[in-house]
């Protein structure tokens, strides 16, 4: 019986939230977590999580050496087309939870920026690895501060994107609209592309680290990352508070000698207000677990980043009462 549980899609497999297996007395659950493209960050990380907070029915115990999760929980990691499916999915009750990056998360909870009604189902789980701001320039280039890319050839990431909308936060703090600049809206790969060719003097870009379109420039063309000024860094905050100060570590990219001081966006996992209390306790509980922790260092490089010292950082959106009452036991809420 569980060969089968396990060979079924997601899909299907989600068609019965709770059912009950003739194998066995324990109530087998299953629990949706949206994640992103295969090629992205997000896929990979809510495959992690699902097995950490995973138990099957008849599963081997945790002090046997087996599962440590939630007893009785399958869950499954469902690619989407990432954040704003994501919260989208969980406000509707097409998942469980998700994963999506702080900024979407605030913005539809409080019903701002491209969603035009409050997303009130969603709560949050954890703050889980941070997702930096690049202002990339190419190999020797400078800029006196931000001020500085008036009239300059700059991508400020795809239209309709969470980028979008702070790198213009961002900009406007310095009198600099998108008239002001020769703007492109381009994606990671084709941002690095066309610097490469010489067709851009800088872009945006917002992703945890390392990004993959700007390893390559740098390992061939080379190029510059700018560090925000302290000012800059303090003015951004103030505009944007989903955000928080963090630094992109020395030799993330070849030829990046020193840490860049920048801001960074959480990478939070939300999930529906519906879901029952024990439930979302139980997986809180499943994630800060000492196997989880071995799971997340082995498996990825961003997932190294799960800490649960960090659990709750620049979380402007209401936590689920049974995450809360985690972090309350272990002290992290007083």
């Amino acid at each position: 019986m569980l060969r089968r549980t396990f060979g079924l899609s997601a899909a299907a497999a989600a068609a019965s939230l709770f059912t009950r297996t003739p194998a066995t007395a324990q109530e087998m659950k299953f629990f949706r977590i949206g994640t992103g493209g295969a090629g992205g960050t997000y896929f990979p990380i809510g495959g992690l999580l699902a097995n950490a907070i995973s138990a099957p029915p008849g599963s081997t115990p945790c002090d046997q050496g087996g599962a440590c999760g939630v007893p009785g929980l399958v869950a499954i990691a469902q690619t989407t087309n990432a954040s704003v499916a994501n919260v989208t999915g969980v406000q509707g009750g097409q998942m469980e939870s998700g994963l999506a990056a702080a900024d979407i998360v605030y913005q539809a909870f409080n019903g701002l920026g491209r969603f035009e009604r409050k997303f009130d189902k969603l709560r949050v789980i954890a703050n889980l690895f941070p997702e930096h701001m690049h202002l990339v320039l190419p190999k020797g280039g400078k800029l006196n501060g931000i001020k500085d890319l008036r009239g300059k050839r700059v991508s400020i990431f795809q239209a309709g994107s969470g980028t979008q909308v702070v790198v213009l936060e961002l900009l406007k703090i310095y009198g600099i609209s998108k008239s002001d600049i020769q703007a492109a809206e381009l994606n990671p790969q084709q941002s690095a592309d066309r610097m490469a060719d010489g067709q851009l003097d800088a872009f945006f870009i917002v992703g945890g680290t390392p990004l993959a379109a700007i390893s390559q420039l740098a390992a061939t063309k080379g190029m510059e990352i700018y560090e925000l000024t302290a000012e800059e860094r303090a003015a951004f905050l103030k505009v944007v508070p989903y955000y928080y100060e963090d630094t992109i570590k020395a030799g993330t990219y070849e030829g990046q000698t020193k840490d860049i001081a920048t801001v960074a966006v959480g990478a939070q996992w939300v999930v529906g207000s519906g879901v029952p209390d024990d439930l979302v306790y139980n997986v809180t509980k499943a994630l800060w677990n000492d196997n989880s922790r071995k799971l997340f260092d082995a498996g990825h490089a961003k997932a190294r980043d799960i800490q649960l010292a960090a659990a709750l950082k620049a979380v402007n959106t209401p936590l689920h009462p049974g995450a809360e009452r985690f972090y309350k036991e272990k002290g992290v809420v007083k």
